[in-house]
């Protein structure tokens, strides 16, 4: 039975692009380097901060100064996280009814872990009992480390468990900790994509997943 579900936060629940261009090009122009467009952001984002700065970059600066545009960009981020981030159209209602229905639910993301959970706190005040970034002690997503002590948290099985994102790194991260994904659309990455890289399932609206949990229940 199908009782867990999984959500990665950017992308996913959070729509965090414009917050995230903004301070990346604060970062870069401390730097003189040329801002980065919103498309460029979207492509860059999914495998952590450190990646997001180093696509940014694009090799323009030696190593000490990627190092130091990358803490300009987090002190910033920390400062302005909120100024333009929202939760998707009918992300709130999901989680609330699913929550009524008693799903256990988690969120699991590359962005660093006090964002993370600062971020659960300000649009889902703490809704979500369990909700995990990146940090020293667990392996970047598409590692499952993450996924796993997340269940470990919530005190599930995997096999209880589906997990939720809108990236080729969620889907790779589902099938490493032997989860099915379900894709959304309405993220950073295309149905075509998510399609390329096997997600078992694709939802368009938020509300769609609970047909999906109805169907693997009835099985």
């Amino acid at each position: 039975m199908t009782n867990t579900v999984i959500f990665d936060l950017d992308g996913t629940l959070l729509n965090t692009l414009d917050d995230l261009a903004d301070s990346v090009n604060y970062a870069l122009a401390l730097y003189e380097l040329p801002a980065r467009q919103i498309s460029e952001v979207r492509q860059f984002v999914g495998n952590g901060v450190e990646k997001l700065i180093e696509r940014a970059v694009a090799g323009r600066l030696p190593k000490d100064k990627e190092k130091e545009c990358l803490a300009a960009f987090k002190q910033h981020y920390r400062e302005n996280m909120n100024n333009k981030t929202c939760p998707y159209d009918g992300i709130m209602a999901l989680v609330k009814q699913l929550l009524s229905m008693n799903y256990h639910i988690a969120i699991v993301s590359n962005k660093f872990d006090a964002a993370v959970k600062e971020l659960n706190n300000t649009y889902f005040e703490g809704l979500f009992p369990v909700a995990i970034g990146e940090s020293e002690g667990i392996a970047k997503k598409p590692a499952p480390d993450s996924v796993f002590e997340a269940l470990k948290q919530l005190q599930v099985s995997k096999e209880c468990a589906v997990y939720i994102g809108d990236s080729d790194v969620d889907v790779l991260t589902a099938h490493n900790a032997g989860l099915e994904c379900v894709g959304v659309t309405w993220g950073f990455r295309d149905r075509e994509l998510l399609v390329s890289v096997g997600a078992e399932y694709i939802i368009d609206k938020p509300m769609d997943l609970l047909s999906i949990l109805d169907r693997r229940n009835a099985d």
